[in-house]
């Protein structure tokens, strides 16, 4: 199992939230929970590029940081929902402003460097 030789300094704001958030799949997790309980397969289907077993390592991460919730309903067969806590919704205005900044980037292409998309 992984060990970290060198430990996290979460002193720092910006290290926390990206220790937090930083995640390739995260911020797009949280945004789809954000428009209501989703159950896993509704986020697979929405994040289709990302691996199963990603997508729970960062929902389970999500949670564990107290982002997320996971109901699990006691039917057959199992039932998972997810869905934002009050920490995680007041996550989303630094998720919009991030979003916001990345559409601007993309559409102005000679501010930037150079950037193989899709890579």
């Amino acid at each position: 199992m992984f060990e970290r030789k060198i430990p996290k300094d979460l002193d720092c704001g910006m290290a926390m939230i990206m220790e937090i958030i930083g995640g390739k799949w995260k911020p797009c997790l949280i945004r789809n929970i954000s428009q209501g309980h989703r159950r896993p397969s509704e986020l697979q289907r929405l994040n289709a590029k990302a691996s199963r077993r990603v997508l729970y390592q960062q929902l389970q991460e999500l949670e564990e940081h107290g982002i997320i919730e996971r109901i699990v309903y006691p039917v057959l067969p199992p039932k998972v929902e997810y869905f934002l806590t009050e920490l995680g919704n007041s996550l989303l205005p630094v998720i919009n402003v991030m979003d916001d900044w990345g559409t601007q980037y993309l559409k102005n292409p000679h501010k930037r460097p150079l950037l193989k998309l899709g890579a």
